[in-house]
């Protein structure tokens, strides 16, 4: 009997030690008090998963919001469709990639193998005009959402692709916005900011209609939030959730970091064996040196106009002002961002929803961060976020956007959403051999 005490006693103290063991609460995934049953993404090229100046369906698959989707199937989410071209149109619209790196310079090529191309004059793609949830348009803009006919074969390809040819004159709001969804993300209004600026500040006029390009204009604030709010009051109809994100800072994109004045005279200096010190470029108020507040466009390294013939070297032959963002659009370009961005936090708060802070994030990582060990930064290439057209993302760069969306759902409906493993996505995609 002493003994059968001693092993009860010992069992005893046992059950005390193991109970005081510290414990960490287990992660339940949990939808909160939103219904993800019928998630739509509403938005442009980053929501589409445009990368790599082109949509095609590696790029498609790892779009943002087919990874926030699948993460949702954890919390009561239901399927999530995407317009995804077939295998053996798997190059979509074509892209660039990259061959080599000669003495550290990028050497790219054009896809040109499995496009999806139906019509070469107009270019049209293969239509997809089955329902679906991934509703971003490479292009789109907030202006020309409300625009009849761009879905039709004069207007934008990508949105043409998706409609019937009987809904060509619908427009991307009334398209977005009828989908009978029960949550929805909305990262539409960059390229009202975006396509001016990566025209240098630059609005294109049609030599034939005399008429501004509406792609290369800056959209005006009044008209921007006008139809933000409009988007809003439609999209939360039924007291029904989802999640706004910033735009962000354009010039936090390796777009317009890459390119600088050290660089562009470095490499005519050694080519010409000369002494060049100065970038001449021509602005809205007239000729002046560039500074180090001016930012060159990504695409002047290989236009072979910098140079030629003396463009830029000389003060009587400047850059065009379209190679480059100068000073003053900078300034110009940013408050408008700002003003936008205000506007989006004003529809969130008015309605309760989410805000994803795009424009915070991109601006915190623009001189390299670590997040979970991986570096990433505004780096042309090796900084893992930007793809090879330095504005689109890379899949790596797709799951931190996902991971800042299922954040502020999270936080804002107390979901337990799982965040996505970044680590399982890659950046640029290096050639297999390096030439030095």
């Amino acid at each position: 009997m002493k003994k059968n005490k001693l092993y009860i006693g010992a069992a005893l103290a046992l059950l005390a030690i193991a109970s005081c063991k510290p414990s960490l609460d287990e992660y339940t995934p949990s939808a909160g008090s939103v219904n993800f049953s019928k998630y739509v993404a509403i938005g442009n090229s980053l929501t589409a998963g445009y990368a790599d100046g082109g949509l095609y369906l590696e790029g498609q698959k790892v779009a943002y919001p087919n990874l926030i989707a699948e993460q949702l199937k954890q919390v009561g989410g239901g399927e999530f469709k995407s317009p995804f071209f077939s295998e053996d149109q798997a190059n979509g619209s074509g892209y660039i990639t990259l061959t080599a790196l000669v003495n550290g310079q990028p050497i790219t090529a054009q896809v040109t193998d499995k496009l999806a191309y139906r019509s070469a004059s107009p270019k049209l793609l293969t239509k997809y005009t089955d329902p679906i949830n991934n509703l971003g348009v490479p292009g789109m803009r907030m202006d020309l959402s409300m625009v009849a006919g761009m879905g039709s074969p004069a207007g934008n390809m990508y949105f043409e692709r998706l409609l019937p040819d009987a809904d060509a004159k619908k427009t991307y709001f009334t398209y977005s916005t009828t989908q009978n969804h029960t949550f929805f993300s909305f990262a539409l209004g960059n390229n009202d900011a975006l396509g001016w600026a990566t025209n240098g500040g630059v609005v294109n006029i049609n030599p034939t209609t005399n008429q501004p390009d509406p792609t290369t204009v800056l959209t005006e604030t009044a008209q921007f939030t006008a139809i933000l709010n409009g988007y809003v009051q439609a999209l939360t109809q039924g007291d029904r959730k989802g999640v706004l994100a910033t735009i962000p800072d354009v010039t936090a994109t390796p777009y317009f970091t890459t390119v600088t004045k050290a660089a562009l005279l470095g490499a005519v200096n050694a080519a010409s064996k000369g002494n060049f010190q100065d970038i001449f470029i021509k602005t809205k108020t007239g000729v002046r040196k560039s500074t180090d507040k001016d930012y060159f466009i990504l695409t002047l390294s290989s236009a072979g106009v910098f140079g030629q013939n003396g463009t830029g070297l000389y003060e009587g032959i400047p850059l065009d002002d379209k190679w480059v963002l100068d000073e003053s659009e900078v300034t110009t370009v940013q408050t408008r961002i700002n003003e936008y961005n205000a506007a989006i936090k004003a529809a969130a708060n008015s309605k309760g929803l989410a805000l994803a802070d795009v424009h915070e994030f991109l601006n915190n990582v623009k001189d390299g961060v670590r997040i979970n060990g991986l570096a990433v930064s505004a780096k042309y290439i090796t900084g893992n976020a930007f793809s090879l057209d330095g504005i689109h993302l890379t899949p790596i760069g797709n799951a931190l956007m996902a991971n800042i969306f299922i954040s502020a759902i999270n936080s804002k409906y107390g979901s337990k959403i799982p965040q996505v493993d970044v680590a399982k996505y890659r950046g640029v995609k290096l050639p297999d051999t390096v030439t030095k």
